[in-house]
């Protein structure tokens, strides 16, 4: 015997299939909204750890900072210490040559020449004093050329005053402080053994001392 359904099936299924669209679209929405959630999270991780990066090149920086002041300070202090060592090495190379200086000056200064004042400015003297000529003057300025330690004399003025013939002209002249040929101690050891050979040769050029005499003895006997 057949079955008839006499009922709504119809608008049964319609419904069914309007409720599975809802839990579609209800499960939809849930996914975008755990989407969204998840990448804002994500995103603020992200945020974060860059934050934390941030924060450490600024620290970095910090402290590049201060290695920086600390070696610019350094680097001042080494050029007052360079300053100051310069200075000393002068100093130190001035004090043999003030004395080669005035044991020059007593050298070449000739007859009929005096010196009333002395004034160094760098590596130029200034020499002013009286003479009894012109002629004492020129040859004053050759000696000066002539030194080991002095050269380029320049005269600047040279006057008549008064009727003293001993100190008749006043004269002022410029000199150069002459530049150490070599600062090598080996060059120094040779010129001291040119020096030394040099000094022993008139030695060795002297005449033979006579033989010594020797006296009798009370007795007779030589």
């Amino acid at each position: 015997m057949a079955k008839i359904n006499l009922l709504p099936w119809r608008a049964e299924r319609r419904k069914l299939r309007e409720r599975e669209f809802y839990m579609m679209l209800g499960g939809a929405a849930i996914a975008a909204v755990l989407a969204v959630l998840l990448w804002w999270w994500w995103m603020g991780e992200r945020l974060d750890n860059q934050d934390a990066r941030n924060a450490y090149m600024k620290d970095q920086i910090h402290q590049l900072d201060g290695k920086l002041a600390e070696i610019k300070e350094l680097e001042k202090t080494k050029s007052k210490l360079l300053a100051r060592k310069q200075i000393i090495e002068q100093l130190q190379a001035s004090r043999a040559q003030m004395v080669h200086l005035f044991d020059e000056l007593v050298k070449t200064i000739p007859d009929g020449v005096r010196l009333n004042s002395l004034k160094q400015v760098g590596d130029t003297l200034t020499l002013e004093g009286v003479a009894q000529s012109n002629a004492s003057v020129a040859t004053y300025m050759r000696n000066l050329d002539a030194s080991a330690f002095l050269t380029h004399s320049d005269l600047q003025k040279t006057e008549a005053k008064g009727n003293d013939k001993r100190n008749r002209f006043e004269f002022s002249l410029n000199v150069k402080l002459r530049k150490p040929e070599s600062d090598n101690p080996q060059d120094s050891g040779n010129g001291s053994d040119a020096a030394s050979a040099k000094a022993a040769a008139p030695a060795a050029n002297a005449p033979p001392a006579p033989p010594k005499q020797t006296a009798p003895s009370p007795g007779g006997t030589p």
